[in-house]
This record gives C-alpha cells, structure tokens and sequence, in this order.
C-alpha cells in the first residue's frame, strides 16, 4: 500500500517535471507562444503542442508509476488523480479553450497513464512470458 502511494507521488511529480521541463523550451522556440500566453489566447497549433505536452507528461507519470510500484495496475490511480487536480483548473478556464480542448485533455489523463503503465519493463515481462 505505502509503495502504491509513493508510485503515485512519484508519478505525479513526473508529470510536473515534464510540463516544468517542455514549458520553457517551448516559450524560448516559439515567440508568438509569450506574446499570447497571459491572455491564453492561443492559436490551435498552440493549443495542440499544449495537448502533446500534456500527453507526453502523462504517459510519462504512468510508466514511472507502474516502475515504482512494481505493477501496471496502480498507473490508472496516478491518472484518476490528475483528473480530480485539474477538473477545477479547467472549469476556471472553461471560457478560454474550447470544449474539444477540455475534454481531449482531462478524458485522456486516465487512459494515457494506463498505457504508460503498460509500457513499464514489469508489464511488458507479463506480455513476453
């Protein structure tokens, strides 16, 4: 149980570490990107990198999971819980992003950490014998 707990933490401070990493590389490569930042005014190639980022990140916090817990299974919880932290982050902004945005982006926080969950070595030793 604790290290299903730890699993979590730790993969939700990949997800973070992730989008702290990607956010600035993406602010230096992509004027435009600053410019309208503070508004969130982005155009839709924005809005997709943000959904890649936001993918990347998750995968990522669920193959961490599944790796420090030792099991796949417990990667579906790390994306239970993103969705429960960012629910109210996109109700404050619903007005900024269109629906297709939000609901690309929190329906997919539980079945992209699945698959990164699957994607763990221990996983993938449960695939191959």
């Amino acid at each position: 149980m604790l290290r299903n707990v730890m699993a979590i933490a730790v993969g939700l401070a990949v997800w973070f570490f992730v989008v702290l990493i990607a956010t600035p590389i993406v602010r230096g490569l992509w004027p435009d990107y600053v410019r309208v930042a503070a508004e969130m005014n982005f155009t839709l190639g924005m809005k997709l990198v943000r959904l890649a980022i936001g993918a990347v990140a998750t995968v990522a916090a669920g193959w961490t999971t599944a790796v420090v817990a030792r099991g796949s299974a417990i990667a579906i919880a790390t994306g239970a819980v993103l969705l429960v932290i960012f629910i109210p982050d996109h109700i404050n902004l619903w007005n900024k992003f269109p629906l297709w945005y939000h609901l690309t982006f929190l329906l997919s926080l539980v079945p992209l950490c699945a698959l990164g969950g699957g994607l763990s070595p221990r996983a993938r030793l449960k695939w191959v014998g």
